[in-house]
């Protein structure tokens, strides 16, 4: 399949642009959770909280948005299920389940699944589209993270705010600046060489 009928075809995530096989899909997945477990060791430790700043939320979006709803939900399934089984690729070198965190990994497997829905809608094609889209996801992950990160520690939900959302607004917007900008030249530079 041509490069062309593929950016033309309504539907298609970037992953969408190499030949279809099983091979294919099975590298996409664990290839993404590799790539989310590399980008979790870019950590920065947050002063009054035990959740880092990392790479790993916007590695995860990014592998939602390219792969697609189910491959982004079946790689983030195995960075999650990998990590609780001991390899130490969550953020900072951990792994298990035990820790105040894991509700962030838990946010982002289902943030990749709806940003990969979002992205065969076409919401990785512009930039204000693609803008929405990493909102969405970035919502998504706080709104699992926080409240198990309350639950996890014994914090009140502002307290969780306060720990683990709020020192993270602008790393976000940082993330969501890159994949703004990412994206959607991905999609220009494939329609060129169409």
């Amino acid at each position: 399949m041509s490069t062309a009928s593929v950016t033309s075809r309504p539907g298609a995530v970037l992953a969408d642009l190499l030949p279809a096989s099983r091979t294919k899909d099975i590298a996409l997945v664990v290839g993404g959770a590799a790539l989310t477990g590399i980008a979790a060791q870019i950590a920065v430790p947050v002063p009054g909280s035990p959740v880092p700043v990392s790479g790993q939320t916007f590695a995860a979006l990014l592998v939602g948005t390219a792969l697609g709803a189910r491959r982004g939900f079946l790689s983030l399934g195995l960075y999650a299920v990998a990590g609780m089984a001991g390899v130490p690729w969550f953020a900072q070198a951990t792994s298990g389940y035990a820790m105040p965190s894991f509700g962030y990994i838990l946010g982002m497997m289902l943030a990749a699944t709806v940003v990969g829905a979002l992205a065969r809608r076409g919401a990785d094609r512009s930039v204000l589209r693609t803008a929405g889209a990493m909102a969405a996801g970035s919502v998504i992950i706080y709104a699992v993270g926080v409240p198990y990160l309350a639950l996890a520690t014994g914090m009140t939900l502002s307290q969780a705010v306060a720990a683990g959302l709020t020192p993270f607004l602008i790393g976000d917007a940082l993330k969501a600046a890159l994949a703004m900008g990412a994206l959607p030249a991905a999609w220009k530079l494939i329609d060129r060489r169409g």
